[in-house]
């Protein structure tokens, strides 16, 4: 059998083609990597990498980096700032009437020593308003000094049984109830059992310090395989303008509140690589969900 000219460029035109196949399916393999690797950095908050390659593609994932990066650095300044307001507010409250008593004290003993002013009760509301303050800062120390958590495998119904029944007595008080429920019987969470613990019980305490008198918990697993805890609760809603301030360290809502319960309780969830957030509250409901990753 003779292959006339014709017959080679055929088979020639072939091979590029399926060349050509070859080189798009290897390409878009590695693009796929691409993409599965810088959406586990973005999830870990890893943002320090960068592609070399200057194709379109890589120039565009790049790009969408850089967003990220802009929208963090936002976010971190934002959140500055507001923590320096709050502690800049709290500071002022409780030294400005110090000072000013401190020095209408100073201002009325006369050469003698006697004062019109009484001297023991103005001593009295110096040294309560120093440990106002001195709490105030212990507080900030407890904020800042969450520890690392030793994590472990936790059977999550076991946990919850634990928590549920450590607040047995508050919810008897109140008159409330809370229950649980799991999708798996053997659902399990790589976790610091303390820590967690903590913060459900501190969720529970808020709820009921809302005024609900049902107090759900459910567990299931998400779509990626990461265990989704939603803690829901029928007491007074979040005030709408208060949703997105509520995890900003000493932001309460409370007359009493420290304002440390919650972002205490996000740091947590950082640390165990997961997430804390608010899914909802109106009247119906208020939804706080725990993502184990």
């Amino acid at each position: 059998m003779t292959f006339s000219i014709w017959h080679l460029v055929g088979i020639a035109a072939l091979a590029g083609i399926v060349g050509a196949i070859a080189a798009s399916i290897y390409t878009r393999r590695k693009d796929i990597r691409k993409v599965s690797y810088m959406m586990d950095a973005l999830e870990d908050g890893e943002l320090n990498f960068r592609f070399q390659d200057k194709s379109r593609f890589n120039r565009s994932l790049n790009r969408i980096r850089t967003i990220f990066e802009r929208q963090r650095q936002q976010h971190e300044q934002d959140s500055w700032t507001k923590l320096i307001r709050v502690l800049t507010h709290e500071i002022m409250n409780t030294v400005s009437p110090i000072a000013s008593l401190s020095d209408a004290l100073a201002r009325s003993v006369d050469e003698e020593g006697h004062s019109e002013l009484d001297v023991k009760a103005g001593l009295e509301t110096i040294a309560n308003s120093s440990k106002n303050l001195i709490g105030f800062v212990q507080t900030y120390r407890e904020l800042s000094g969450v520890a690392k958590p030793v994590r472990k495998a936790l059977m999550l119904q076991g946990l919850l049984e634990h928590v549920v029944g450590l607040e047995q007595e508050d919810l008897n008080l109140c008159g409330a109830v809370c229950t649980y429920t799991l999708s798996e019987p053997d659902l399990m969470i790589f976790a610091d059992e303390g820590q967690i613990s903590q913060l459900l019980i501190n969720l529970i305490k808020n709820a009921l310090q809302a005024g609900a008198k049902q107090i759900r918990i459910k567990a299931e697993l998400g779509k990626d395989d990461e265990v989704l805890v939603q803690v829901a609760n029928n007491g007074e809603p979040i005030p709408a303008h208060c949703q997105e301030q509520i995890f900003i360290p000493f932001f309460t809502t409370k007359k009493k509140g420290s304002g440390i319960g919650l972002s205490i309780s996000r740091q947590i969830m950082r640390g165990h690589n997961g997430s804390l957030d608010l899914l909802s509250s109106n009247s119906n409901q208020t939804v706080f969900q725990l993502t184990f990753r």
